[in-house]
């Protein structure tokens, strides 16, 4: 390709306070290929998350298709473009309102491989597809695009266009991290519990690495959602809480992930038969058995309150009496008088939860609460 070549975009700039712009235009939706691509998530060689992207759903991609094919086809939204500095905007000196002058994007064209590409698509990467597919000559499109510093940015604003639509909330969650700006309060309240989640699930010491399912490990046993529950709970009243300064909101992570690799270590050693397996053959592993063993780490670390993070060897002492009573993969539950429950009918609701979370604190604090703490 010639390394001179460049597309010039007829564009409106539009300020959005101080110092951000962006911009309004049209383009061929034909020609997109040739100066965006989409950013993947995946993680690299040393487990750190890339791109941000989730993969194309290949049946919304052929209802598009199918559509602009037909007779009279309408796409009014417009996809969102974060291009880097190599696109310039070259004002021509109009300026329909104080806000905003007219003038021409610049982008080049003579990028080898997708990574090198100007534009990364931040909204809208289904509909690119399909017109890129489709058997038209061209689709002419609407597009708002930035200019973005880096790829933070560009993935706060994906989380920004995406989080009030059907996007998977793994996907967000797993983003959360590695963002800086303020976000939505549900979002917000996630992204430090995301960022546990995220060091549980990464660091080869834990006992949950590669255990926890995400769009990056899609191959985790135990829910993403499941985890975040357990921590928030912990860290809204247990013992993570202990961790947290209520007065600068100041976090200590590193000793949170001790008492958390610590406790599930322990969980892994007592039940083993049950660790690690998919929720359909152990209730350990699903939802209400994570939440519910969330509360049983709180109480132990409770008893254990003289010493500030219990070690492996106390949760597991604590632990061991329990393991006659659970049910983790096969039997019967006994939750009371005329309550029995087969293993694998505890279900992930908050009724099913908090009956299994009362049934191991009655039963630890009948087996071992009134034990003296060594």
């Amino acid at each position: 390709m010639d390394e001179t070549a460049e597309l010039r975009l007829p564009a409106l700039e539009i300020a959005q306070g101080p110092n951000r712009m962006f911009y309004s235009f049209a383009v061929d939706g034909k020609l997109l290929p040739q100066f965006t691509t989409v950013s993947r998530i995946r993680k690299d060689g040393n487990s750190v998350l890339a791109g941000y992207q989730r993969p194309e759903v290949i049946s919304h991609i052929g209802e598009i298709k199918n559509y602009l094919e037909s007779a009279d086809p309408l796409l009014p939204n417009a996809i969102v473009i974060a291009f880097d500095d190599r696109v310039k905007f070259l004002p021509s000196g109009e300026t329909p309102a104080p806000y905003s002058r007219w003038g021409t994007l610049v982008v080049p064209l003579n990028a080898i491989g997708d990574e090198n590409k100007a534009g990364l698509i931040v909204d809208g990467q289904q509909r690119t597809a399909a017109i890129r597919d489709a058997r038209i000559g061209s689709f002419p499109i609407c597009a708002t695009a930035f200019i973005a510093n880096d790829e933070r940015e560009q993935r706060e604003q994906f989380i920004l266009v995406n989080s009030t639509k059907p996007l998977p909330k793994g996907l967000i969650y797993e983003l959360l991290p590695t963002t800086e700006m303020k976000l939505p309060s549900l979002l917000q309240r996630r992204r430090f519990p995301a960022q546990l989640l995220s060091r549980l699930n990464g660091d080869d010491r834990s006992p949950l690495c590669g255990k926890i399912r995400t769009p990056t490990t899609p191959g985790g046993v135990v829910q993403d959602n499941s985890i975040l529950k357990m921590l928030e709970n912990s860290l809204s009243d247990g013992v993570l809480y202990r961790f947290r300064d209520p007065g600068t909101n100041d976090s200590d992570s590193e000793a949170m992930l001790q008492v958390l690799n610590a406790f599930w270590s322990a969980t892994e050693k007592v039940f083993p038969k049950a660790w690690g397996l998919p929720p359909t053959r152990s209730r350990l592993m699903h939802g209400a058995g994570i939440i519910s063993m969330g509360f049983l780490m709180d109480a132990i670390a409770e008893r254990h309150r003289n010493v500030a993070i219990p070690a492996v060897s106390q949760f597991q002492e604590d632990l061991e009496p329990l393991r006659e009573v659970c049910r983790w993969t096969d039997g019967y539950w006994d939750f009371g008088p005329g309550i029995k429950r087969k293993w694998n009918e505890v279900q992930n609701t908050p009724k099913d939860i908090q009956m299994l979370a009362n049934y191991l604190m009655v039963q630890y604090k009948a087996l071992v609460w009134s034990r003296p703490v060594i």
